[in-house]
């Protein structure tokens, strides 16, 4: 068989295999230039698969603070980097510093890479976000591959960072080099922001955005981040809001060292009994936080958002059962999304201090701290949302007339994001995406943090659009990342009809 047409072949089955039979069709059939860029894709499309799994090799862990893993952060970097410059790109490696550590050790901060390609003022300029950095993973934590070989089954390429982020980086990426091969004038200016940090926080990022708000991104009209995932595995999504996070810990100590219960116990207040009474407290069985006032500043929900609801495809129960969830707190899909997208959470994550290893252990512990956070929604106040929590655990921890001492701290306060979905480049999304997939996009929102959409928002001051491809049964994070070779391939196809429909807007 020739190989051009195994190829073709091979990708049509995977696409089979993958929609099991319910396939989109474009609206109408690409012509002219899309055409061409279509069907490059279509025949590279190996070629871009074996970038990926390059990519994959690279253990770009961030989350570990080990030498060997920010070598490889490094590494990874200085690929990417080199990518873009074939690609006629200019790009700048910028020196984020160094991390500290809490031994007093310190860690180079992998650079974050500014790149440009095109600064006709006649274009729009288009500049796309993501990261290169990975979770952990190891093939003893449940892999059945190795984490850092991509290997393709039935059309889904296993591998950490596959989803998240490294493969909707490259069908960026892909989109542009696909222009350049077919010695085509890119249709918009592109830029890149790609960092090495974010699933360790996005260290130096922030900082970087203020220092270049006058400088690289003054330039900017549009800013795109690809790294989110469909609420379906079959159609496609724009995002355009996600919820924020405030974190916080609550300490009870009656003293620095652990007691013996038989010596012990029966004549003080335990620290452990306090802090399960006090994280208690927060929500109750249904879910609902049991906070005073916590609710008062959530935005009412209108008639215009509930349609959007009833308009989203997704199936519940094969959504409970892909989560391998028992049962939902809620029966409809209409009260599942509001209450995982736009109103606000409570959960609660862990105890440090108490004892936890296989075994019997009789301990009282003498020191403990529990882990809870909230997910904000529009327009709860942070500083708001602090103080209730404070004054609720206070009067809880009053009743219990304990002789232990207790202290709440909020450490981490991130604002909810939500985009104006009639802006020129949502418009060019979907316009995008009934070429690409012949369907309209569920518009979604994430019930997640992305603190980089709020942080472009608010510094740049510019519209931000979060344009998914990886589909709701991905796993990022888990033991099962994937991402479709379909979504990858039809990814990069969306990215370039994207290019195109922003030229046609602005």
């Amino acid at each position: 068989m020739d190989p051009i047409v195994g190829r073709m072949a091979s990708s049509l089955l995977a696409f089979l295999l993958l929609l099991d039979g319910d396939m989109f069709s474009p609206s109408s059939p690409p012509t002219g230039l899309l055409e061409k860029v279509f069907q490059y894709i279509d025949l590279h499309q190996d070629e871009f698969v074996q970038t990926l799994k390059e990519w994959v090799a690279v253990e770009s862990d961030s989350v570990q603070p080990v030498l060997r893993l920010r070598r490889e952060l490094l590494r990874m970097m200085g690929l990417a980097a080199d990518r873009l410059r074939n690609l006629g790109a200019r790009v700048d490696l910028v020196d984020a510093g160094f991390q500290q550590l809490p031994d007093g050790q310190s860690l180079p901060i992998p650079p974050i890479i500014l790149a440009e390609l095109g600064n006709d003022p006649k274009k729009p300029t288009v500049c796309f976000y993501g990261h290169l950095d990975v979770q952990p993973a190891r093939q003893e934590d449940g892999w059945v591959t190795d984490p850092h070989t991509l290997t393709e089954v039935d059309g889904k390429l296993y591998g950490r960072g596959t989803t998240d982020n490294k493969g909707p980086v490259l069908a960026w990426i892909n989109a542009v080099s696909t222009f350049r091969a077919l010695d085509e004038d890119l249709p918009v200016n592109v830029k890149f922001v790609i960092e090495g940090m974010e699933e360790a926080g996005s260290l130096a990022l922030e900082e970087l955005v203020q220092k270049e708000k006058a400088g690289f991104f003054s330039s900017v009209d549009y800013i795109v981040i690809s790294d989110n995932l469909w609420i379906s595995r079959r159609t496609p999504a724009l995002t355009c809001g996600t919820r924020g996070n405030s974190y916080f810990m609550v300490e009870v100590k009656c003293r620095d060292q652990d007691f013996h219960s038989g010596t012990f116990g029966g004549i003080l207040n335990e620290p452990m009994a306090d802090l399960v009474a006090l994280l208690g407290s927060l929500v109750d069985s249904s879910g609902r936080i049991l906070i005073p006032g916590i609710y008062d500043h959530v935005a009412p929900v209108t008639e215009e958002e509930k349609r959007t609801y009833e308009a989203i495809d997704l199936d519940l129960e094969e959504y409970r059962n892909s989560s391998q969830v028992k049962k939902f707190l809620f029966d409809t899909k209409e009260e599942l999304l509001m209450h995982l997208w736009r109103y606000p959470s409570l959960s609660i994550h862990g105890i440090e201090g108490a004892f936890h290893e296989p075994g019997a252990k009789t301990v009282i512990p003498g020191r403990v701290i529990g882990k809870f956070s909230i997910r904000l929604v529009p327009h709860m106040n942070i500083s708001v949302v602090e103080k209730q929590v404070k004054q609720h655990l206070d009067y809880i921890f009053s009743k219990r007339n304990s002789s232990n001492q207790m202290t709440v701290s909020m450490t981490l306060g991130l604002h909810p994001w939500v985009a104006n979905i009639r802006d020129n480049q949502y418009l060019a999304a979907k316009r995008a995406i009934k070429t690409v997939f012949g369907t309209e996009p569920d518009m979604i929102r994430d019930g997640s943090t992305i603190p980089i959409a709020k942080i472009f928002q608010g510094t740049i001051r510019k519209s931000v659009m979060m344009l998914p491809l990886g589909a709701v049964d991905d796993g990022e994070h888990s033991q099962k990342e994937k991402i479709n070779r379909w979504n990858y391939i039809e990814g990069s196809k969306l990215f370039a009809a994207f290019f195109l429909e922003m030229a046609k807007l602005h």
